[in-house]
């Protein structure tokens, strides 16, 4: 079967790609191999998942630039009292010692997603580890929307840029996967390195816009650093000019006339994270190409409801 990260991303008709949120946060634990070999196993052919470095080097997939410690477990099998360490002060064998199957109850991060699975024994696992997963049968089919993670504002989470990127890039490229990956993040720097070092791969801008009392760090505004030089109000066509192939909006910031613009301007647009059934309609009305979601069994009776397919 060919596989082109491109092509099997954007929308055709009667189809919308589903993308599962570090697996499937909603009913799995995130980031895991177990989440997203269950994942796959449900049918849904892409996963999003995070990438960081560890000191010595190895792309891990984990969300948080230390281990958050409403989801993490000592090797004694007890809950981190604080956030850390930070995965990029420890080496591998270090991060394999915690234990990251559960959310701990009655934490405001617990509560979110009280109908995930609680499990033990399962830890940070490699990117390397998932490439080779999805470089064999039954799996070579599936696609990898990978954000490297970074933040301008906090450089000492993380490698140099150039470090963190082709620490990323090598297991990908080991295993021959630039056609079946797509590269994102908020910080644009990275994609900018991305484009250095792999021009070839295709890369996603996340965005996300002031709003009140934004409950996330906002990322699009005059002289931001996460843009890394880029200006301007049309955000698909910024994207565009920047030799984006994906925009990668917050799905609450996305109107039917950037929709348009994008997809004239030939980007591919990911919404996400998009759980509830009620808002999951309303992408599938804006025509997105791919919906992100915690929940990507949702997004599949959903689509089936309108009378469409996710591949």
């Amino acid at each position: 079967m060919s596989v082109n990260a491109l092509s099997d991303l954007r929308a055709s008709p009667g189809i919308i790609r589903v993308h599962g949120h570090r697996g499937a946060r909603g009913v799995l634990p995130e980031n895991t191999m177990l989440g997203f070999v269950q994942t796959f196993n449900a049918g849904v052919q892409i996963v999003e998942l995070d990438v960081l470095v560890t000191a010595d080097g190895e792309a891990v997939i984990t969300h948080n630039p230390a281990l958050k410690a409403a989801s993490t477990r000592d090797e004694s099998g007890e809950w981190l009292p604080e956030d850390g360490p930070l995965i990029a002060a420890v080496t591998y064998d270090e991060l394999t010692r915690y234990d990251v199957g559960g959310l701990r109850p009655q934490t405001e991060y617990g509560d979110l997603y009280p109908d995930q699975a609680f499990l033990s024994g399962l830890h940070v696992p490699r990117l390397a580890d998932l490439c080779a997963l999805v470089a064999r049968p039954p799996y070579t089919d599936r696609l990898l929307n990978i954000e490297i993670k970074s933040d301008p504002t906090l450089p000492q989470a993380t490698p140099p840029i150039p470090d963190l990127v082709a620490a990323t890039l090598s297991p990908i490229l080991e295993r021959g996967l630039s056609n079946r990956v797509i590269l994102q993040s908020f910080d644009w720097r990275v994609l900018h390195e991305c484009a250095d070092q792999a021009p070839h791969i295709p890369r996603s801008y996340l965005s996300y816009l002031p709003r009140p009392n934004a409950p996330m760090t906002v990322t699009i505004y005059s002289g931001s650093p996460w843009m890394d030089g880029l200006r301007g109000e049309n955000l698909p066509q910024i994207i565009a000019e920047d030799g984006g192939s994906v925009w990668s909006p917050y799905f609450q910031d996305l109107i039917a006339r950037d929709v348009k613009v994008a997809h004239d301007l030939g980007l591919i647009v990911n919404v996400w994270t998009v759980n509830e059934p009620s808002n999951i309609d309303q992408m599938i009305a804006l025509g997105v190409d791919g919906i992100i979601s915690d929940y990507p069994a949702r997004v599949q009776r959903r689509l089936m409801a309108h009378g469409f397919r996710w591949q």
